[in-house]
């Protein structure tokens, strides 16, 4: 099952399960993933499962920002909604979390590239 690790220096301090097919992510007590930081808005930005168009027993993780006041980054750029990928990086303000799915193949390790 794919989650949100909180990283402090590196190191995984707690794991989120994203075990719903949408969770919010903010300070606010009712956030599925709630940040008790100053700079994480309210309501700050929500994952969301949704199937993939043209695979349709795979699922895509989507991260989209809910117009928060310091941002959501996804690999370092500034993020208004961006599908997840295993060992991205996700920043909330100024809270690191590596996103891991171990369960979604790597399509680029089987893929054929032809000669040229």
């Amino acid at each position: 099952m794919p989650s949100l690790a909180l990283m402090v220096d590196g190191v995984v301090v707690q794991r989120f399960e994203l075990n719903k097919p949408e969770l919010t992510i903010g300070r606010h007590p009712d956030c599925d993933i709630q940040i008790d930081d100053s700079a994480v808005s309210t309501n700050h930005a929500v994952i969301s499962a949704k199937t993939n168009r043209y695979l349709p027993d795979q699922t895509d993780i989507m991260l989209q920002d809910l117009g928060s006041t310091n941002g959501t980054f996804v690999n370092g750029v500034k993020v208004t909604q961006r599908q997840l990928a295993d060992d991205d990086e996700v920043r909330i303000a100024w809270n690191t979390f590596k996103y891991v799915d171990t369960t979604r193949p790597n399509f680029e390790r089987t893929a054929i590239i032809p000669d040229t």
